[in-house]
């Protein structure tokens, strides 16, 4: 049963990681290899690095929102998102230089493919980041992060349109969320909160970029597909920057500190410790770990902005946390045999 265990955990792990699976063939060859132990490792690494990446993350968010106090959301967003370009460059050179497939640093970027994917993915990540940033006027670090975090949950209602089959879960995890919303946004007020709206946008345009993004995934190189996206995305932010706001250098480099955190650390730092902690992890743990970015939202809020929920927002937070986490529980159906 162990030896059955490795092998089916050995070929699923074949596809992302390349590098690791040829060694581990080698080593299952000549029987020396600890395979226990090194699988152990790597779960490890793996779990560590996603949660550095989903604590930065969610302190990102008390940077977007400092940093409205000093320029606009689409110049905060340009600004940001050529701090990633500029951080994933020298990034994306140290992840080039182990490969040995001939190809030089530039000419793996000469591929049509990869700078389709980049744009496509590019102009929703535009949409969601900057209805992010404006809806973080209005509302608390902490409760946008539970409002974005619904891209989750809508990511397999998505995909029961393009005919894929979701959790059985799912409908259950819609009510909790929907529940969750109403103490978040509809409880005790008289409106709803104009900021909160802009949030389940950005929620929406999310989850349409994770499954375009999932669409390119297998055939693109990651990094280089994080770094177009946020160039299309600076290009896009700049535009609208131009034609709706008065950025000054001066308020700029007021917001320097925000913007390099979020730009640098958020973006480029995140993303790229996503992609390594993926490579060494199974989807469900991964996504659960990621899920906690909400959380480390709301205490970095209360910590640095002092921002303090009320009660029914601390329910509604929990709620819309309990079906994150309920979305992506895999369910085993047993198999009839005939």
């Amino acid at each position: 049963m162990a030896i059955n265990w490795y092998n089916n955990h050995f070929c699923s792990y074949y596809t992302i990681k390349t590098k690791h699976c040829k060694r581990l063939h080698f080593s299952l060859k000549c029987g020396i290899f600890p395979l226990g132990d090194y699988f152990m490792k790597e779960r490890i690494k793996g779990s560590a690095f996603l949660l550095l990446a989903t604590v930065i993350w969610g302190s990102a968010f008390v940077a977007q929102s400092v940093g409205m106090d000093h320029i606009g959301p689409f110049t905060f967003q340009a600004v940001r998102c050529a701090m990633a370009v500029i951080g994933l460059l020298p990034v994306i050179y140290l992840f080039d230089r182990p490969k040995k497939d001939g190809k030089t640093y530039l000419s793996r970027w000469m591929d049509k493919r990869l700078w389709l994917a980049g744009i496509l993915c590019g102009i929703p990540l535009f949409l969601a980041v900057n209805l992010q940033q404006i809806g973080l006027i209005d509302t608390d670090a902490g409760k946008s992060a539970f409002l974005t975090a619904m891209y989750i949950i809508m990511v397999p209602l998505i995909g029961l349109f393009l005919k894929r089959k979701p959790s059985p879960m799912i409908p259950f995890a819609v009510l909790l969320a929907a529940a969750g919303l109403y103490l978040l946004s509809c409880a005790g007020v008289a409106q709803i909160n104009q900021g909160d709206l802009f949030l389940l946008g950005c929620a929406l345009m999310f989850a349409i970029q994770i499954i375009v993004v999932d669409h390119f995934a297998d055939s693109v190189d990651a990094l280089r597909l994080n770094c177009i996206q946020s160039l299309v995305c600076t290009v896009l932010s700049a535009i609208a920057m131009v034609g709706t706001e008065q950025p000054t250098w001066q308020g700029i480099s007021d917001c320097l500190v925000p913007l390099a955190y979020a730009g640098f650390l958020s973006l480029g730092a995140g993303y790229s410790l996503q992609i390594l902690g993926q490579q060494r992890l199974e989807p469900t743990p991964a996504s659960l770990i990621m899920s906690l970015e909400s959380v480390f939202a709301v205490l970095f809020g209360c910590l640095l902005l002092h921002e303090r929920l009320s009660a029914n927002e601390t329910i509604g937070c929990v709620l819309v946390f309990a079906a994150v986490i309920l979305s992506q529980i895999p369910i085993k159906t047993k198999k009839q045999t005939p």
